[in-house]
């Protein structure tokens, strides 16, 4: 449908603008930070900068401290009011450093289920994004299936699709026995279903594109080799499956393993070819700080155009 309103357009001057409503906007994304002392202090110096540019909104991808700092209510709280200063919409996936790994004893020895919870009522309470100027957001809460994970939202922008799924490094709260426990199944059910409504969404409304936000590196080079990690098998199958049937651009993002690229990790079960419409961005992190523009503009081929942005830039780095 897009192909032929684009062809139709260039045939009849002025067609497109009444057919096509969306325009180009710009996000930027953000994640494992801040993590130390120092950059907590740069960190409202960051948000500042980024107040200062034309964006709809920032993703933050996970992971607001380190991972042995303490996951003590005063260190959320702070975090919380550094997000919400931002002029625009700021929204927010938990990562590993924020919950599963409190059980680390330097982190408090915290239990992370009690901690997931924490996080779901004090980031997650509002039907709305963080940030002064706030968005509506869609929770998977609200699906009387899943009242628990009020942490996965979706909401749409200029005819592309955003949603997150709570799914963090360390191997995502698997467990310590072979078989996973029972928290990583209940979230996995979450999320496949979260996915799977995302991606249907996106082809009955014949959207340009889709954003998938999650906190871990999933592991798309040793999946490619042959080894899967478990704990991630079924995130990259799945998007595998939604990825063939999408007609539109998919843009994957994650943070964890703290190195800016951009490329297409997902290949095709049978030819091993990267699947052309799908593309993955992972965020800056400790050590370096930095955000991620995204140009999205759903009457692109290329949906999405990638600018890494080291803070503060004194180059760039474009992909």
């Amino acid at each position: 449908m897009r192909r032929l309103v684009a062809s139709l357009a260039a045939l009849v001057p002025g067609l497109w603008a009444p057919l096509v409503a969306a325009a180009a906007f710009r996000f930027a994304l953000i994640g494992d930070l801040p993590y130390s002392a120092g950059e907590r202090q740069l960190f409202p110096q960051m948000l500042e900068s980024l107040d200062r540019e034309a964006l709809a909104f920032v993703i933050h991808d996970g992971d607001f401290k380190d991972g042995d700092a303490r996951c003590d209510a005063a260190v959320y709280l702070d975090r919380r009011t550094l997000f919400e200063a931002s002029w625009h919409p700021f929204i927010y996936t938990p990562g590993d450093n924020d919950w599963t790994d409190c059980q680390r004893s330097k982190a408090g020895a915290y239990d992370p289920a009690e901690r997931l919870r924490y996080v779901r009522r004090l980031f997650f309470s509002d039907p709305r994004s963080l940030g002064r100027n706030k968005i509506s957001l869609e929770h998977q809460s609200d699906d009387p299936r899943f009242p628990a994970y009020r942490e996965n939202l979706r909401w749409r922008h200029e005819g592309i699709l955003f949603f997150t799924l709570n799914i963090p490094g360390s191997r995502n709260n698997w467990g310590k026995a072979s078989l996973p426990g029972a928290e990583f199944l209940d979230r996995l059910r979450a999320n496949t279903a979260w996915m799977e409504a995302a991606f249907a969404q996106a082809r009955r409304d014949d959207l340009a594109g889709v954003v998938v936000v999650i906190q871990a590196n999933p592991g798309f080079e040793a999946a490619n080799a042959g080894f899967p990690q478990p704990a991630y098998r079924p995130l990259l199958e799945q998007l595998q499956y939604e990825t063939q049937r999408y007609a539109g651009q998919v843009l994957f993002v994650h943070g964890d393993t703290h190195s800016f690229r951009f490329d297409r990790p997902l290949l095709h079960p049978q030819t091993r070819q990267p699947l052309q419409n799908f593309r993955r961005v992972e965020t800056f992190g400790h050590p370096w700080m930095g955000w991620v523009e995204v140009e999205a503009d759903a009457r692109r081929e290329d949906v999405f155009r990638i600018q890494g942005q080291p803070w503060a830039p004194q180059r760039q780095f474009a992909q």
